[in-house]
């Protein structure tokens, strides 16, 4: 009944219910509300996040993650996806909101909030086009103070990744096709910032029944040469939803 009344309302009462709204939100506080993105990349061996100089004069000189307003008619989503577009030139970049961050004093300015957005990817298989405010890579391990409080959202999306890794085999996607199992435990313990036992570990993935043994060995290794496996990811599909995880 509700929704039918509402739909017989005239021109001029929805006209004026939209002015009564509009009224009442122009009542509301003004905060900006921003997205900043945490762009992890592997590299083979070591796990990195990308990084440009602040433009603000109060942060100068201090690394800062990639961010911008969102627009009044923005999506979050959308504005995430041109932050990183117009930053770096690659397209096609998944991203993930993981949290908003909204402590009042955290822009020097006013009150602002922050959105933040993540992403895991393969560094050689996505090429920096725009090089401004000194954009690179930059390892986790290295960093001290940054602007804002982007050092706090930065270690927050780490744990983030750290938890989603090994919920999902999101790390899959940042090996070769084809890859022994020292790569894949050295990828896990890049990304935990752990050690692991080495039987365990692949006890552990062997239990999955997910990884295809391809028969071939590694070649051009300074090593005894490993067995190269890929990852079932058909099965994994069909079998996901009863999928708990790793636990290291």
């Amino acid at each position: 009944m509700k929704r039918e009344a509402e739909t017989n309302l005239s021109t001029s009462q929805q006209a004026k219910l939209i002015k009564d709204a509009t009224k009442l939100v122009a009542s509301y506080p003004k905060v900006p509300i921003t997205v900043d993105c945490v762009i992890f990349g592997f590299d083979g061996t070591e796990l990195k996040v990308l990084l440009i100089r602040s433009d603000l004069e109060i942060f100068k000189g201090s690394w800062s993650l990639l961010g911008d307003f969102a627009g009044d008619n923005e999506e979050l989503d959308e504005a995430a996806d041109r932050v990183l577009r117009t930053r770096t030139g690659m397209d096609g970049v998944y991203l993930e909101q993981v949290r908003t961050f909204s402590k009042p004093s955290r822009h020097p300015g006013g009150r602002v909030l922050t959105v933040a957005y993540c992403s895991l990817l393969n560094i050689e298989h996505h090429q920096l086009k725009i090089l401004d405010n000194e954009l690179h890579w930059h390892s986790i391990q290295s960093l001290g103070d940054m602007a804002f409080d982007h050092k706090e959202i930065l270690d927050y999306c780490h744990k983030w990744l750290q938890k989603r890794i090994q919920e999902h085999p999101l790390g899959f996607n940042l090996l070769p096709d084809k890859f022994s199992l020292r790569e894949l435990q050295n990828l896990y313990e890049v990304i935990l910032d752990i050690k692991l036992d080495r039987r365990n570990f692949r006890k552990k993935f062997f239990a999955m029944d997910f990884l295809i043994d391809t028969g071939e060995y590694e070649d051009d290794v300074p090593h005894r040469p490993g067995r190269l496996y890929k990852f079932n990811f058909q099965k994994y599909e069909k079998n996901k939803k009863s999928w708990v995880g790793i636990d290291f």
